[in-house]
């Protein structure tokens, strides 16, 4: 049958492929719509397939909360190339992926890969289409979840790093604010010394011992400069202990505390492209 440039039209607004490939599917399909949707997701298969070995390390890094402020996803969806990650359409496809991780709340990565984008497709199966339609290799790398009494997502402008913080008082998205452009502004580790990792405290230890030694300072004095130094990789790299940024002579600790006494960080995301 005679393909029309109205039939090759309509398959790009549903699909979103290129012109051509369109064009190509439905005179592979015979004009049959489904069946040349199906071409073009195998082209999308072997595309992804072919371009699994790639970087993807641009894309977008997305922060949603529900909107009763208890629930808050960070999301990273990944591509190949800044041009493509620019793109509005790239824009939609990951604002969607991160509003089904909220609307779902999957336990990890592969879970959210496996629930339903629509009606047809798996967020997997719309990341091999999106593949083939895009030419670039596309990946969901990160996603976390936070509960809390408030939740606040912040996303940077540019998409490239975002935050989401917990508080353990109601009502308080302002302040959770300002906490969470802290987050995203100074990367803290953890939110206090009892949550740093034990094995990163061990390397800050060993570091700070070997740079006394290396300065001439002897073993046991060592040991007390490298936890002197470890004092203060706590006091820079854990959030409740951090200078505020809006404020440099209190810590996070002390502007939560005067804004609600006994209010504070029940946890936090991070992620970054950048």
């Amino acid at each position: 049958m005679a393909i029309t440039a109205a039939d090759v039209n309509k398959l790009r607004q549903q699909t979103g492929a290129g012109m051509m490939d369109c064009k190509k599917a439905l005179v592979e399909a015979e004009g049959d719509f489904s069946l040349a949707i199906d071409i073009l997701r195998k082209k999308g298969q072997k595309v992804a397939a072919n371009r699994e070995g790639r970087d993807a390390s641009e894309g977008l890094v997305l922060a949603l909360t529900s909107p009763d402020e208890k629930r808050g996803v960070i999301v990273v969806v990944n591509c190949e190339t800044d041009f493509v990650a620019k793109n509005d359409d790239f824009n939609a496809f990951a604002s969607k992926i991160a509003s089904i991780a909220l609307d779902n709340l999957p336990a990890d990565v592969e879970a959210l890969r496996q629930l339903k984008y629509d009606t047809e497709l798996t967020v997997a199966e719309k990341i091999i289409e999106q593949t083939g339609v895009i030419g670039e290799k596309i990946e969901v790398s990160s996603y976390e979840m936070i509960a809390a009494d408030t939740v606040y997502a912040y996303n940077h402008p540019g998409n490239k790093v975002a935050s989401v913080v917990g508080l353990n008082g109601n009502g308080k998205a302002e302040v959770a604010k300002d906490v969470a452009m802290q987050v995203a502004a100074m990367a803290p580790v953890a939110v206090d010394e009892a949550r740093v990792p034990k094995d990163m405290v061990a390397k800050e230890l060993e570091i700070g011992k070997e740079l006394a030694i290396q300065e001439g300072k002897p073993a046991e004095m060592a040991e007390k400069i490298a936890e002197g130094r470890l004092k203060k990789f706590f006091q820079e790299a854990t959030l409740l202990n951090q200078q505020f940024i809006k404020n440099n002579k209190q810590t996070i600790a002390q502007f939560l505390d005067s804004t609600e006494k006994g209010l504070t960080v029940t946890d936090f995301k991070r992620f970054s492209l950048s």
